[in-house]
């Protein structure tokens, strides 16, 4: 059976989860993203991910800057649907909000709930250096992905994995798990399964001021802070090249052996110190150049055995 759908998102991870319900044969009334925001060299006004996917097999989408005006909750109640699916959005939904959808609101949220509950799961499970992730489609209500669950699975994190890599995985995982949900909901074969806040962590979102690369941790905690900000905003430090500082990017890395002073320069091969063993990038990238690997970047830039790194 075919149902209603109202989708609520917003990035390119969410967009696999609405294109695979569109092939489960469901009709979406309406898409709610995010509004256009200035992007680009032009800084002009840039539709999200969701809203471009969405204009482009013809559905109708719809960018409030806020669900709790009367209006907009009428707008959205008018749409009649069965059921809103809500992966990444990126709004507080407000209860008149919630109650409209027959079956309710249900969340694509990717983490282990109530670990990492909030904006960023996938960067701070990275940064914590979690062994485990996945995906919990969950019932929503008023609190801060608090809801109970209807279906999980658990994926699990290669020590060299990044957060782009585990986001590529986890939004391909939440498009399957939700259309196996809603075939849930349309049979009755439901067990919501309430949370628990044992192990509760919030998930705070990613600021790009937390992006330079701290050398007075210890190796494992800078390795895993730079997997956890790649792609983005990807980790950075100051090298001092051609007589002047230059902010580099350091969007992977391992860990290496040595000791030295945190942020010095153990060898030829980039070897840095941190406070307690070292790490070795792998792949890096300058301010305004592409990024390229270790190789390349020694090619054309001289960084002495040595030096500390700021």
């Amino acid at each position: 059976m075919s149902l209603r759908i109202i989708f609520m998102g917003t990035p390119e991870y969410s967009v696999p989860t609405l294109s695979a319900l569109i092939e489960a044969g469901h009709e979406i009334v309406g898409v709610y993203s995010q509004p256009p925001r200035p992007g680009g060299r032009g800084m002009d006004a840039q539709k999200s991910s969701v809203h471009q996917f969405a204009e482009q097999v013809g559905i109708s989408v719809y960018c409030p800057v806020s669900l709790k005006g009367e209006m907009e909750q009428a707008e959205f109640a008018a749409l009649n649907a069965d059921i809103a699916i809500v992966v990444a959005y990126g709004l507080i939904l407000p209860r008149p909000i919630l109650d409209a959808p027959r079956l309710g609101c249900f969340n694509g949220h990717a983490s282990l709930l109530p670990r990492w509950r909030g904006a960023a799961p996938i960067q701070r499970a990275i940064e914590a250096g979690d062994k485990q992730s996945g995906v919990m489609i969950m019932q929503m209500e008023a609190g801060l992905d608090t809801g109970p669950v209807l279906m999980s699975e658990k994926v699990s994190i290669p020590d060299h994995m990044t957060a782009g890599e585990l986001h590529d995985v986890l939004s391909a995982l939440t498009a399957t798990l939700m259309v196996q949900a809603i075939t849930k909901l349309e049979t009755g074969a439901v067990k919501l399964v309430p949370q628990n806040d044992e192990g509760l962590v919030y998930a705070k979102k990613l600021e790009k001021s937390e992006a330079r690369i701290n050398w007075n941790k210890s190796a494992q905690q800078v390795h895993d802070h730079i997997r956890a900000m790649s792609p983005f905003p990807g980790a950075w430090c100051e090298l001092v090249l051609g007589g002047k500082p230059t902010r580099v990017k350091i969007l992977s890395a391992l860990p290496a052996s040595g000791e030295g002073k945190p942020g010095q320069v153990l060898d030829q091969q980039l070897t840095i110190a941190c406070a307690n063993g070292a790490i070795r990038p792998v792949r890096l990238q300058k301010a305004g150049k592409l990024a390229g690997d270790l190789s390349q970047f020694l090619l054309g830039n001289n960084v002495e055995v040595g030096t500390v790194i700021a």
